[in-house]
């Protein structure tokens, strides 16, 4: 199998595990080394590359992630649309522990993470508005009503620092603002997709209600989060191995590519000279 992918999968070891003919590669980025080996396996006749976020071990915390080296090996792969499920808490009562929710915004609240490939010389400012891609968000919302899974279609992740959860005073404080989700990892990690020209969608688990949202219930633990994923995991893995063979044939058409065209910040016209960081050594 040539060491090349159209599709990626960010998020654990069980997603790779289930298939056959997996052929590990290790990839070395101009940022560092990536979370662990990428896994190239082919699914519903797609080409796909899957990275554990954490490390097959899960050993990697949140805040410790190499993200920039995580996109840039799938980008370098040929990745051109990305799938980042993750485990999350909620800020919503209506948003209850098992159901799915495919987000539609982010809010930062993460520090001191490395957080953007064009550092210079060409000053390149992209939209965050909808960082999301809203013809993947669709074929999600639709593969996991299909799975007979409770799905939100809408949903804003704010994504904290961690390792630790959040206080009472904090969770509230999200709540009030009215998001619906609480993760550490989708900052930068969706971001930098979009950043290199890859289409993403997320799928948020809901482990829990986060600290501070339903008065009288305990705190979220650890303990609690792994219990509730690892419960639910096999629902997740088959949503997206089933997701990946109703992507679109030509992922171009998603249109992440051209969203960079009009991004350079220094006032001067696109020239033919002007390569873009993520054309450039890839």
């Amino acid at each position: 199998m040539a060491d090349t992918a159209e599709i990626g999968v960010i998020g654990g070891s069980g997603f790779y595990s289930l298939l056959e003919d997996v052929h590990e590669v290790k990839v070395d980025t101009p940022y560092g080394a990536p979370s662990d080996s990428i896994f190239l396996a082919e699914v519903s006749g797609r080409r796909v590359a899957f990275l554990p976020r954490h490390g097959r071990r899960h050993t990697i915390p949140p805040h410790r992630i190499n993200y920039r080296a995580n996109v840039w090996a799938l980008r370098s792969l040929g990745v051109a649309a990305v799938i980042s499920p993750c485990a999350a808490g909620s800020l919503a009562r209506a948003v209850k522990p098992g159901d799915f929710v495919v987000c539609d915004q982010f809010v930062d609240r993460t520090s001191g993470r490395a957080d953007t490939f064009f550092d210079g010389p060409i000053v390149t400012h992209i939209s965050a508005a909808e960082t999301y891609d809203p013809v993947l968000r669709r074929l999600a919302i639709e593969t996991i009503r299909d799975h007979g899974i409770d799905v939100h279609e809408h949903g804003t992740v704010v994504v904290i620092q961690g390792p630790r959860f959040s206080t009472k005073a904090e969770s509230k404080w999200f709540s009030d603002a009215g998001w619906e989700v609480i993760n550490m990892t989708q900052y930068p990690e969706a971001w930098l997709c979009r950043e290199l020209g890859m289409a993403v969608v997320n799928i948020s688990l809901i482990t829990d209600y986060d600290a501070g949202v339903l008065e009288g219930t305990d705190a979220v633990t650890a303990h609690d989060v792994l219990e509730v994923f690892s419960a639910n995991a096999e629902r997740i893995q088959k949503v997206v191995l089933d997701l990946i063979g109703r992507f679109p044939e030509d992922l171009g058409t998603l249109g992440a590519v051209e969203a960079l065209g009009p991004t350079r910040g220094d006032g001067h016209a696109i020239a033919d000279e002007d390569i873009r960081l993520f054309e450039t050594g890839l």
